[in-house]
């Protein structure tokens, strides 16, 4: 009987023995570090800081809002450019977020609205940085819709009735914005 004992518990120690074996490698694998992680690279850790509305688009190959400043100089109604620019928001619809105006150089602003009215922006991005990619003109604006851009952004009605003449604007149509948080 006593060597059934010892048998007993000679099997149970090597039952033991491999039980805490098991429970150790188990343990060390849970806490092993997973060598699948993703490589980002800097540039899309830096795209990674935007929010994208429209057309998806990068922030390589921007040009400062002055560059485009001194284009539109140069330009007559009607006149294009094809341009990717970083700039800060003036101004924001207030109805639906379905245009902007950026600051060119303290005296004149640009208009940026959304290609096909497809997207808008949020309502509340003024003074943020956005990077815009699109088509950058120059256009007469009516007296009705010069009203309209005024009642969107909120103006008074004595602020609106004081437009009385049609205006040469600077434009921008957006296929995408990166906005910068």
């Amino acid at each position: 009987m006593e060597y059934i004992i010892l048998i007993l518990s000679k099997i149970m120690c090597v039952m033991i023995k491999q039980l805490s074996l098991i429970l150790v490698i188990v343990f060390l694998c849970s806490c092993k570090n997973d060598n699948k992680r993703e490589v980002i690279n800097i540039e899309s850790a830096k795209e990674l800081a935007y929010s994208s509305y429209g057309e998806k688009i990068t922030t390589d190959n921007t040009i400062k809002v002055s560059t485009l400043a001194n284009q539109y100089k140069n330009m007559r109604v009607g006149d294009t450019v094809t341009s990717k620019i970083k700039a800060q928001v003036k101004g924001v619809c207030q109805a639906k977020g379905c245009w902007m105006t950026l600051n060119l150089d303290g005296e004149n602003e640009v208009r940026v609205t959304f290609k096909d009215y497809s997207f808008f922006v949020p309502k509340n991005i003024s003074g943020q940085e956005v990077v815009l990619n699109g088509k950058a003109f120059v256009t007469e604006v009516s007296i009705d819709e010069l009203r309209h851009y005024a009642e969107d952004a909120g103006k008074t009605k004595e602020e609106i009735a004081l437009i009385t003449e049609s205006k040469k604007t600077y434009a921008f149509e957006a296929d995408g914005v990166l906005l910068k948080p």
